[in-house]
C-alpha cells in the first residue's frame, strides 16, 4: 500500500491518525486563498466555508528521479505526480523492484478533474507556448494510469476508470477480476484527486457540502459532506503466488462486486436502496461468506442526512438475508463507520481510502472510532439492525474468526461497489538467526545525495 492523505504520507501516519481520532481537514488560511487566486469578497461572505482536508506538499516531487524535465513536471497535473510516487512507493512497499516486477503487471485507476490546466493556461510566462495536445497529456484523468505504465515499464492491462465517488474502489474491482482471468500476475488499483486551485465554498442550504466543513456521519447533526485531497494505491496479488513468494500479505479480498442503480431511486444524484442492497449481496456471494461472518463495515458515509439512512437501509436489507430463522439480525453487533469524518470526501480516492483504513484495522486487530458522532441520525432505527456506529477506538473482538468486513463505496450517476476483506493468514515461521550471526544491511539510491 501507498497514500497521501491529510496529514499523512504513509499508511503508518494515515493509521496513526485513524486511530487515534485526528481530523486531518484543516481551515485554509487567508495567505493560501490569496495564492490560489480567491476573490476577497467572496471569501468575507459569512456562508463561506474555508475547511478542506489538505494534502500537504504537493509540489514537492523528484523529476530527476523518474526523468522527467523540471518544466514538463510544472506541467503535470500534480494528481500525475503523486499518483506516480504512490505507484513506485507501493510496489516497494510490496517487496518489489517497481521497473522488474515479476510476471506482468497491471494497473486500473482513476482521478478526478481539477483545474491545474487553467493554472497553466494564466500563467504564460512560465509555460510560453503550451499548445492544447501538451496541456491534455499532461493534466487528463485518461493519461493517468498509461503515463505510470510507460515509465514503470508495466505490460498488463493499464485502465483508466472513472465513476466518481466510487472509482477507485471500481478500481480494486476491476483489478482482482484481471489477476483471476490470468490478464496479470500483479495489479495496482487506487485512485487521486487533488484539488486545484484550492479554495473553499459557499455553502447553499439544501446541498450536499456541511455549513461548517465537519463530516458527521450517521450522526443526528449531520448536514452534508467536506471535501478532502488524498491518494491511494494497493498491491494485489493472486493469494496462493503471494504466499508461495513469501510475500507480506496485509489481507486477503474475498470478493467484490460492482452495479448501478439504473432508474431505481429519486434522481441522477441521489444514492438508491435497491442497488446497494443488491451489489453488497453479491459481493458476499462472491466472496462465498455468510452476512453473519461479517463484523464490520466501512461506510461509504458521506454524512448527508438523506444519504446515510439511506445506505443503513440498504444494508440491513442485504445482511438480513443471510441470518438463519432462530438467528437475530438486529443486534448491534456488526461494528460501522467511515472515514470521511477524518480526511473529508476524497472523490475518486475515497473508495480506496476506506479499503487501505479497513486493511489496516484487520492487521491491528482494532476498530478506530467514528468521529463527531453525538447522537444516531433520527430517521436511522440502529435498534432494528445489525450495525452500530464505532464511537469509540476498540480491540475487534468476534466469536467469528477469521475476522472479515466490508467496504462500500457508492458514486454519483449511481456506479456501486463493495469489497469483502478477511484477515491474512496467519504466516509461516521465518527462520531464525542466532544472535552472533552477522547479517548485511543494504541500502540503494538513484543518487548519492538520496542515498545520504
Amino acid at each position: 500500500m501507498a497514500c497521501r492523505f491529510p496529514g499523512a504520507t504513509t499508511p503508518e501516519e494515515y493509521w496513526h491518525n485513524v486511530v487515534n481520532g485526528v481530523d486531518g481537514v484543516r481551515a485554509l488560511t487567508d495567505a493560501e486563498l490569496e495564492e490560489w487566486g480567491e476573490d476577497p469578497e467572496r471569501a468575507k461572505d459569512p456562508r463561506y466555508v474555508r475547511r478542506h482536508g489538505v494534502v500537504e506538499g504537493i509540489g514537492d516531487f523528484d523529476a530527476e528521479f523518474f526523468g522527467i524535465t523540471g518544466r514538463d513536471a510544472d506541467l503535470l497535473n500534480p494528481q500525475h505526480r503523486i499518483f506516480l510516487e504512490c505507484a513506485w512507493e507501493a510496489l516497494e512497499r510490496a517487496g518489489y523492484d517497481p521497473r522488474a516486477v515479476p510476471g506482468t503487471t497491471g494497473l486500473f485507476a482513476g482521478a478526478g478533474r481539477n483545474g491545474y490546466a487553467s493554472v497553466v493556461r494564466s500563467r504564460p510566462d512560465r509555460f510560453p507556448g503550451v499548445d492544447d495536445l501538451a496541456l491534455s497529456l499532461a493534466n487528463d484523468p485518461e493519461h493517468l494510469c498509461t503515463r505510470v505504465s510507460y515509465l514503470l515499464g508495466l505490460t498488463g492491462p493499464s485502465v483508466a476508470v472513472m465513476t466518481a465517488c466510487s472509482t477507485s474502489l471500481v478500481a480494486v474491482h476491476e483489478a482482482s477480476r484481471a489477476l483471476l482471468a490470468g490478464e496479470c500476475d500483479t495489479a495496482l488499483a487506487g485512485g487521486v484527486t487533488l484539488r486545484a486551485p484550492l479554495l473553499g465554498y459557499p455553502h447553499r442550504e439544501g446541498g450536499t457540502l456541511s455549513p461548517d466543513g465537519y463530516c458527521r456521519t450517521f450522526s443526528a447533526d449531520a448536514r452534508g459532506i467536506v471535501g478532502g485531497d488524498g491518494a491511494g494505491i494497493v498491491v494485489l496479488r493472486r493469494l496462493r503466488d503471494a504466499i508461495e513468494d513469501g510475500d507480506h500479505v496485509h489481507a486477503v479480498l474475498r470478493g467484490s462486486a460492482v452495479n448501478n442503480d439504473g432508474r431505481e431511486r429519486a434522481g441522477y444524484t441521489a444514492p438508491g436502496v435497491r442497488g446497494q442492497a443488491e451489489v453488497i449481496r453479491r459481493a458476499h456471494i462472491a466472496a462465498d461468506v455468510y452476512p453473519r461472518d461479517i463484523s464490520y463495515v466501512e461506510a461509504h458515509g458521506t454524512g448527508t442526512p438523506v444519504g446515510d439512512p439511506i445506505e443503513v437501509t440498504a444494508l440491513t436489507e442485504a445482511f438480513r438475508d443471510g441470518y438463519a430463522e432462530d438467528e437475530t439480525a438486529a443486534d448491534g453487533t456488526v461494528g460501522l463507520g467511515s472515514v470521511k469524518t477524518n480526511i473529508g470526501h476524497t472523490d475518486t480516492a475515497a473508495g480506496v481510502a476506506s479499503l487501505i483504513k479497513t486493511v489496516l484495522a484487520l492487521e491491528e486487530r482494532t476498530l478506530p472510532a467514528t468521529l463527531h458522532f453525538t447522537a444516531p441520525n433520527p430517521a436511522i432505527d440502529f435498534d432494528a439492525t445489525s450495525f452500530s456506529v464505532t464511537t469509540r477506538t476498540r480491540k475487534w473482538e468476534t466469536t467469528r474468526l477469521p475476522r472479515r468486513a466490508g467496504v462500500s463505496s457508492f458514486g454519483i450517476g449511481g456506479t456501486n461497489a463493495h469489497v469483502v476483506l478477511e484477515e491474512a493468514p496467519v504466516p509461516a515461521a521465518a527462520p531464525q538467526l542466532a544472535a552472533s550471526t552477522a547479517q548485511l544491511l543494504v541500502l540503494s539510491a538513484r543518487t548519492p545525495t538520496a542515498l545520504d
